[in-house]
């Protein structure tokens, strides 16, 4: 039940996020808090508070990445784009996603064309490693077997999320699907024939 709820206001946040229109990374999951003065909301018999040295934003320290997490599973395919594709990472993938990424194998080896974008973990957008690296922001929610981790980021001015879907196969995290919120598809509904 908690998992749920961390699930859905996470999602909240992110759809707020993009109902502003905000095209900064912190927009992306929302914005901060303002920051209050010491005389805001203050009573008027309180004693201004002890003050502290002001430490960086939240977003500003580097994400801990848990091995063998959903997270840890999704995190090298921001570092080596494209790595989708890559036939030997099949091993991270399971059905359905599995299925339509060795149909577009078999449909790139029969010399008859590509099926799938080679950015698709970028919501096909124009590459651009910086501005991605700069601002990707992940949200992983885990229900029992199943989890789901929410990746958010600008290009070019323009914010892009996309959800994976995994499953615990064998104690080990496998991608069942890639959808993208923004782009509205997803990597199951890919025709690879």
């Amino acid at each position: 039940m908690l998992h749920r709820l961390v699930l859905a206001l996470a999602s909240a946040s992110m759809l707020a996020a993009g109902l502003s229109g905000a095209a900064s990374p912190q927009g992306l999951f929302g914005s901060p808090p303002p920051k209050a003065s010491s005389s805001d909301n203050a009573p008027a018999d309180a004693s201004p508070p002890a003050s502290k040295p002001e430490s960086p934003p939240a977003e500003a320290a580097p994400t801990l990445v848990q091995p063998g997490s959903p997270t840890a599973v999704v995190k090298p395919f921001y570092e080596h784009l494209g790595l989708e594709l890559d036939p030997a990472q099949r091993k991270n993938f399971i059905d359905p996603a599995k299925s339509v990424l060795d149909k577009s194998d078999a449909l790139r080896a029969s010399g008859q064309g590509e099926c799938l974008d080679p950015n698709m973990a970028l919501d096909n957008a124009d590459y651009d490693k910086l501005a991605v690296d700069r601002s990707l922001r992940t949200v992983e929610a885990v229900n029992g077997d199943q989890a789901k981790v929410v990746v958010a980021f600008v290009v070019e001015g323009h914010q892009h999320r996309l959800e994976w879907k995994l499953k615990k196969v064998g104690g080990d995290w496998k991608i069942a699907d890639l959808l993208s919120v923004t782009g509205e598809w997803a990597l199951s509904q890919y025709q690879c024939e």
